[in-house]
């Protein structure tokens, strides 16, 4: 099992503070980054595809991914064109991962209406995906660049009763681990792999000063015997310095 990281949330006093920890985890053998998205909980975090960009451009080998992009407050378009532009800049290197969220104050601040995102995902995962494959909008070509023709993987961020279609309808699967116990995840993990998911990854596994390093060995260790591909932690204020984290998967 693979180990990531989420950029911890920057308190916006050190401008390098984003390069910083791209730069930290990858020399420390983590594989993949990965930044959140939300807005109007009382903290501000950096947009994730100004954030990637920033890691990309900082990095050589290490994947990197949005965990997870609410699709439904954005016009395909303009998300179909942010991503391709940052995988040509990563070298291949993105994931995208999307979802409907589950936050009704990232909608109101966005004027979107927060009981039509399941609609309005459906609608615009499909208008990616077209684009993805097409290169065009309609009858107007986005004219991708060779590298990135293939777009980029689309990974869903779900639970419940849509995790066997992360299986059928995209690339992978991205379980929150932050509200979710090890058993639960493991459960719908069984469920992802009945229809035959391919990558699983779970994700926002906080680690923090009160965290029993010994605990959460045992948490990773139940990920990788569960079967996921996967773990990504998020390193909050008094965590574990990183090569010490790392050192436990």
């Amino acid at each position: 099992m693979r180990l990531g990281a989420l950029l911890t949330f920057t308190k916006g006093d050190n401008p390098n503070d984003i390069v910083e920890q791209a730069r930290r985890y990858e020399g420390e053998g983590y594989a993949s980054i990965w930044a959140a998205h939300a807005m109007g909980r009382g903290l501000m975090l950096t947009d994730p595809f100004v954030a990637l960009a920033a890691v990309a451009a900082v990095t050589e080998k290490v994947e990197i991914g949005t965990a997870i992009l609410q699709l439904p407050l954005y016009n395909p378009t303009d998300i179909a064109l942010k991503a391709l532009s940052l995988q040509q800049l990563a070298g291949g290197r993105l994931v995208l991962g999307v979802g409907a969220g589950s936050t009704e104050s990232d909608y109101i601040i966005h004027n979107v209406p927060f009981t039509d995102r399941f609609k309005l995902f459906e609608e615009k995962v499909d208008k990616i995906n077209e684009i993805f494959r097409t290169g065009c909008v309609g009858e107007h070509g986005l004219s991708p660049w060779p590298s990135i023709r293939k777009g980029v993987p689309l990974f869903f961020g779900t639970w419940g009763k849509n995790v066997p279609r992360a299986a059928l309808d995209f690339n992978g699967w991205i379980a929150s681990g932050m509200h979710r116990t090890p058993e639960q995840c493991a459960a719908a993990l069984d469920r992802y792999r009945q229809s035959n998911g391919q990558r699983a990854i779970v994700s926002t596994i906080q680690v923090n000063g009160d965290t029993d390093l010994g605990e959460l060995a045992e948490r990773l260790a139940g990920y990788r015997e569960s079967g996921f591909d996967d773990a990504v932690v998020i390193l909050q204020s008094g965590a574990p310095d990183p090569a010490v984290v790392r050192k436990l998967v």
